[in-house]
């Protein structure tokens, strides 16, 4: 048993490590695919006016005047000793902006699995309780509606008329953190939670009506039912209880992009998460900040994937004694 779990491990962190190593080569190829670099993004046109020495200069400075697998092999050297580099537009290195703006993206992540959880577990349930019943077509409107709209189109519209009328526009004060100010930072937050909160709803509510309408088919529910349980016991405790493992599994999933996956709406609110962050690198050409935080957010996802598979191993066991 010692072994098979030590295997587990070892496998484990050797598909992360794989995985991380991955990542790291694709974004660092795929930043030098885009025309332009540092010095062009920060000093537009002028950059054409510089003389041969002042480019040769600028490159040294920014390290561009490397070959590219000495610069990948640099960076990833970096990495191991926690410098994952500095950002000429906001003066501070990577780490210190990565410290700020990932509790911003997580505690957005929170509250949108919230509320997720909230509209598709509810939803999914009613819907599998009577298939093919006006709730479960409502339930299935639901969800076709998280999954055509799209989160751009959704957050702009809510905030246009929020804004314009009833004057709620909480985003446009500046960011409160939730240390500094709760209830503000609440209500900053409430509406991109709400945004993709009701996006993820709807792959969560369809797991969840799938996974209910499995269940209810199993005997140990007719048995359960003919015994004279309940239905919302029966609901809740037998049929809710073991169709947890791929609601558990999905949410994580989500949970997951939602760490990179919340940049536009983010910029649209103007909360700076770590999406948003990605995303001025990227504009600015800033290298080491993109390579770096993308790194931070694929290593929040894979941890993120672990957790979620300790957690329905609890749910299960015989998910962990497979």
């Amino acid at each position: 048993m010692r072994g098979i779990v030590g295997n587990r491990v070892v496998r484990r962190v050797a598909s992360t490590l794989g995985t991380l190593f991955g990542v790291a080569v694709l974004v660092f190829v795929m930043l030098r695919a885009i025309p332009g670099n540092q010095i062009t993004a920060g000093l537009g046109t002028e950059a054409a006016g510089l003389a041969p020495a002042q480019l040769q200069a600028l490159e040294r400075y920014y390290g561009l005047d490397q070959p590219l697998i000495t610069q990948f092999f640099s960076w990833l050297g970096n990495l191991f000793t926690g410098n994952l580099g500095y950002s000429a537009r906001n003066q501070q290195s990577v780490l210190e902006l990565t410290l700020h703006s990932l509790p911003v993206t997580a505690e957005l992540a929170v509250l949108s699995i919230v509320l997720a959880l909230v509209i598709g577990v509810p939803l999914g349930t009613l819907s599998a309780s009577r298939a093919g019943s006006p709730r479960d077509a409502l339930g299935q409107l639901v969800s076709l509606a998280g999954l055509s709209i799209p989160s751009f189109l959704l957050a702009t519209t809510l905030l246009s008329v929020f804004a314009a009328s009833f004057g709620f526009n909480p985003n446009g004060r500046g960011f409160a953190t939730l240390a500094e100010d709760p209830l503000l930072n609440l209500q900053q937050m409430v509406l991109p939670a709400l945004v993709l909160g009701f996006g993820i709803a709807a792959p969560i509510l369809r797991t969840t009506r799938a996974a209910v309408l499995e269940v209810r088919s199993e005997d140990f529910v007719r048995t359960a039912r003919a015994k004279g349980v309940p239905e919302r016991r029966l609901q809740v405790r037998h049929v809710l209880g073991n169709a947890l493992v791929p609601i558990v599994t999905m949410t994580g999933l989500q949970f997951g992009y939602l760490l990179g996956g919340a940049v536009v709406v983010e910029q649209i609110f103007s909360v700076p998460g770590i999406g948003r962050q990605v995303l001025l690198g990227i504009q600015q050409k800033e290298y080491a900040v993109v390579q770096s935080t993308v790194l931070v957010i694929a290593l929040a996802f894979v941890l993120v994937n672990l957790l979620t598979d300790a957690i329905y191993r609890l749910v299960d066991p015989r998910v962990g004694a497979s």
